[in-house]
């Protein structure tokens, strides 16, 4: 979207104004974005970050001024414009075409006079976004409008902040001069959003010598806040599996001034209503199993004691049902899922559709297979004017990543050390990433968007009023640059 020249400059100068009042609070003064007092001070990263973050604040608000709504992408703008930023930098970019106007960017520092990927660290993150409702925003949803301490915008938090925090990142290797113990691959891929032809997918089969990494970090993994302070780290090394499911009832058309039996819309009805309600059997995967051992003691004696119960046999169920109810995630963690998402019937208000669909959404833990679980729908269903059939844009399952690499450890490791000692526990998201894609070509693969959020902020994602807390943002850029000098740097 074009805009004049003061219009950006006063953006850029507002955005700016909120960093400076971050970086130079007046004593006892609240964190900008947090609304609670500030968190606790870590020990200092490899340097001061404080003027990197705000350049790469400049950099986010671009990115989200450069409209990539997906579909239907608009990506290469993007590339282009970070392409630019690296040139400037003396980093040699490429953009990767995948369809028109649609390009992914790859950059490369390495740390011999040879690419070696069997060593390299690859830095991933998508320029594409989801859809506005514009009428529901209070600001523009592509103007990067900083307000009360936040930067507002679509992918202010998926994923251009992570882009633009991995981009300084990136380009403070660079302009140190350190030296390298591996390769450095910077990547911003295309359709992460849609998942179809010009995604990750495509883009490993087409140019897999580019980015070949055997290590990665991606989006997927979260630092949680809790009243003003992070309560602990979630890295991504497991990820739910999404399938498509499309329910479809049919009957016999006619006037709706004469009700019939078999109704379409009314056996969709029903189906919907008993899937709606079902809740498929417990599986504690490995990662899950680690993830409350390591949560139990952030939580109140109550709740603590029914998660050190899961695998007693006397309190276990009961202990599953608890939470379960208590954390919409934790029992989205623990089974498979179904979402009813999208209904479709009818062509005038009286007249009797002969057929009528609805779309599911599924989340297979990694292992369980789809065939399985239709076979349960079925049979809860039961009923012979309603079919479901299976969509063909399923994700694959892949391998979890270790938990005993060096590249788990360094994160853990920067980790409780940019945030004052906090938990840093492995998580397997019930969201899907691109990083599937890449452990299934042997990549150890992990998911941490390094920015301190805290419930209201994650809410946002893919919904109204998108932002980021400009606080968080800097805490980001600092924690990825830190991550990278434990890393990737020889000391």
């Amino acid at each position: 979207m074009r805009r004049k020249r003061g219009h950006r400059e006063s953006v850029f100068a507002a955005i700016l104004a909120v960093f400076a009042g971050i970086f130079a609070p007046q004593a006892g003064a609240q964190v900008p974005g947090i609304g609670q007092p500030p968190m606790a001070a870590s020990s200092a990263p490899p340097g001061d970050t404080s003027a990197l973050a705000r350049e790469a604040a400049t950099w986010l608000a671009e990115l989200i001024k450069i409209n990539t709504t997906n579909p239907p992408g608009n990506e290469e703008a993007a590339a282009k414009y970070i392409a630019g930023i690296l040139q400037k930098e003396g980093i040699a970019a490429e953009l990767l075409p995948m369809a028109a106007g649609r390009s992914a960017l790859v950059a490369r520092l390495n740390a011999s006079s040879f690419a070696d990927p069997s060593k390299a660290l690859l830095l991933v993150a998508h320029l594409d976004v989801v859809g506005v409702e514009r009428a529901k925003w209070t600001v523009d949803p592509f103007a990067a409008v900083p307000k009360d301490g936040y930067i507002y915008g679509r992918g202010a938090l998926d994923d251009k902040a992570m882009l633009a925090s991995n981009l300084a990142a990136f380009i403070y290797l660079k302009r140190t001069n350190v030296r390298l113990n591996r390769d450095v691959i910077f990547l911003a891929t295309d359709d992460e959003e849609g998942g179809g032809d010009n995604s990750i997918k495509m883009l490993i089969a087409k140019y897999w010598n580019k980015i070949a990494a055997k290590y990665s970090i991606n989006e997927g993994g979260n630092v949680f806040v809790n009243n003003g302070k992070v309560q602990y780290v979630a890295v991504q090394a497991s990820e739910k599996v999404p399938v498509n499911i499309t329910v479809i009832a049919r009957g016999t058309s006619g006037h709706a001034s004469i009700p019939l039996k078999d109704n379409a819309v009314t056996h969709l009805a029903a189906a919907i209503e008993k899937i709606g309600n079902y809740s498929a059997p417990v599986h504690l995967t490995t990662i899950v199993r680690r993830y409350f051992e390591g949560i139990a003691p952030l939580q109140d004696d109550e709740i603590g004691k029914w998660i050190r119960s899961i695998e007693t046999p006397d309190r276990g169920e009961h202990a599953l049902r608890v939470l379960s109810d208590t954390n919409p995630l934790w029992n989205a963690m623990m089974r498979d899922t179904i979402s009813p998402t999208m209904l479709n019937a009818g062509v005038r208000p009286n007249v009797i559709p002969s057929e009528a669909r609805a779309t599911l959404n599924v989340r297979l833990l990694p292992g369980n297979t789809i065939t399985l679980l239709l076979n349960d729908l079925n049979k809860l269903v039961n009923d012979p004017q309603v079919k479901l059939e299976v969509q063909p844009d399923a994700g694959l399952a892949a391998p979890d990543s270790s938990l005993e690499t060096d590249f788990y450890a360094a994160i853990v490791k920067a980790s409780a050390e940019e945030f004052g000692g906090a938990p840093v526990l492995p998580f397997q998201s019930t969201w899907a990433t691109d990083s599937a894609q890449l452990r299934l070509h042997n990549v150890q693969a992990y998911g941490l968007v390094p920015f301190p959020l805290n419930e209201d902020d994650l809410k946002r994602m893919h919904g109204d009023d998108e932002r980021i807390p400009a606080a968080a943002f800097a805490k980001g850029v600092s924690l990825t640059v830190r991550l990278l000098n434990e890393f990737a740097v020889s000391h």
